[in-house]
């Protein structure tokens, strides 16, 4: 049987990735094409792609002279249905929103003491 995957990007908790492999998830380093972290989000297809992605918007939000913009992010999560989980505290949701106005319905804010019970729900 195929453990199913986590891709996350730079920076994201290390005590949250421990309790996603102890539960049985493998988590897999993913890259915005900037930081060289992981595999290019880019390269996610039908063949190769995550249950689950998890980072914070500052890996996605970037300056105009940036070449990945975050909608490409979220064309990639909607057209492979990848629910993307984005680490925002809850007090800053309506600003985080207002970066990202057109995220599709399988991107989440979510507090960051939140973020493991959602991910096991979303792998379960």
């Amino acid at each position: 049987m195929t453990r199913k995957s986590v891709g996350y990007f730079e920076g994201t908790d290390s005590t949250l990735l421990t309790s996603l492999i102890c539960a049985g998830y493998d988590t897999l380093p993913v890259s915005n094409g900037v930081d060289h972290h992981g595999k290019n989000v880019r390269r996610i297809n039908q063949q190769e792609k995550y249950d689950i992605l998890i980072g914070y918007p500052h890996k996605l939000y970037a300056p105009v002279e940036y070449d990945l913009p975050y909608q490409e992010v979220f064309h990639i999560c909607k057209t492979y249905s990848i629910p993307l989980l984005l680490e925002v505290p809850a007090h800053l949701h309506a600003s985080a929103w207002s970066l990202l106005p057109d995220a599709p319905d399988m991107v989440e804010l979510i507090d960051p003491a939140d973020t493991l019970n959602r991910a096991l729900e979303l792998l379960a």
